[in-house]
């Protein structure tokens, strides 16, 4: 693979990863799209914690600061996780084929909170559709090392998966606890 576009869901999450593709010396740049996460406040908060990152280990990067708010509540009122990945991982295939990339992949790949098996599917359907290689890789492996940088770096990190139902579910489980 010559190179690799490499969506980020967050800084926390592209720790591990970054370390690993680093280490067998991938050529990737980092690239920002993820209008699903609400409310706009923490959109701002991830999004600079990943810019933070980004400048701090001078990673190349691309941001598509889009917040297309009523179409992305509309999306996923309908296909919640399934309809956010594939949002996500389309825009990170077209772009990878118009600046040139030979693949992509995600550091949604990184949490064991997200449905694994459904991004490497949607990936893989997503580059088929773009004529761009998706590159699987179970960044899942290095889950305690991720969150361990991820701390020592004091980087922000969220409470929740990133939309509205998911913020919703996490506040009324540990409501629901007491």
């Amino acid at each position: 693979m010559s190179r690799l576009l490499l969506h980020i869901c967050c800084a926390p999450c592209l720790c591990h990863p970054y370390r690993a593709l680093s280490a067998e010396n991938v050529d990737f740049t980092g690239f920002w799209y993820n209008p699903n996460i609400q409310p706009y406040q923490e959109y701002q908060a991830r999004l600079q914690s990943v810019r933070d990152f980004a400048r701090e280990h001078k990673m190349p990067a691309v941001f598509l600061d889009d917040y297309p708010l009523e179409q992305t509540l509309e999306l996923l009122s309908r296909d919640r996780c399934q309809g956010c990945y594939r949002l996500r991982l389309e825009e990170t295939a077209r772009q990878a084929k118009a600046q040139g990339f030979q693949a992509f992949s995600s550091t949604l790949l990184f949490s064991i909170y997200q449905k694994h098996d459904l991004i490497r599917e949607l990936g893989t359907e997503a580059g088929k559709k773009q004529g761009v290689e998706f590159f699987y890789r179970d960044f899942r492996t290095g889950w305690e090392e991720g969150r361990k940088l991820s701390m020592e770096q004091e980087l922000y990190r969220q409470k929740y998966c990133g939309c509205i139902f998911s913020e919703r579910d996490r506040y009324l489980k540990t409501k629901n606890l007491k």
